[in-house]
């Protein structure tokens, strides 16, 4: 795994962009650790990371600019793969969001995306594709040099595009 440096941004999984602000040193139960001090920003908590798990953690550098484009393509051409059964489903998205993947991320947001022009969302799945709408939006604004409001846009345009033979508006 990367090694990060204080002031670098990374991506902490399902929390969004965070800044390295330190790296310290902790001794816990005889072994000493290096630790990093993440401040996430949407919420400017403090996380702390022992640098050995940072892959386990899913702490990753944020997504660079050239694969931004990549990106909106995938939203718009990836098939979707939905279950049937909203516990497996939701368990199944909960692993993906925790992954900090962006295109797991992606995934995520595309099925509930779907979900809801059929029927309309549970509190808790409208909750979860709001979050990955929010954390694919903040992570290609870091990434372009346009606005948040700009990706939005944006990313409306590619998910209608994808779900264009599909009703745009909830059932009830």
């Amino acid at each position: 795994m990367d090694s990060f440096k204080i002031g670098d941004k990374v991506i902490y999984p399902n929390q969004g962009i965070g800044i390295i602000e330190d790296i310290k040193e902790a001794n816990l139960f005889g072994e000493t650790f290096r630790i990093y001090h993440v401040r996430i920003l949407a919420n400017n908590s403090l996380v702390l990371v022992p640098v050995t798990n940072t892959g386990e953690v899913g702490l990753r550098r944020p997504i660079s600019s050239e694969v931004v484009e990549d990106i909106f393509e995938f939203i718009r051409s990836s098939p979707i793969d939905i279950h049937r059964d909203w516990k497996e489903r939701y368990k199944e998205n909960q692993n993906l969001m925790k992954s900090g993947k962006i295109f797991d991320v992606i995934l995520v947001l595309k099925g509930l995306y779907y979900l809801n022009l059929q029927r309309s969302l549970s509190f808790r799945e409208k909750a979860m594709m709001e979050k990955a709408k929010e954390l694919i939006i903040s992570e290609l604004a870091e990434a372009t040099s346009l606005s948040a409001l700009e990706i939005e846009k944006k990313l409306e345009e590619c998910l209608a595009q994808c779900f264009l033979p599909f009703k745009s508006e909830p059932q009830i």
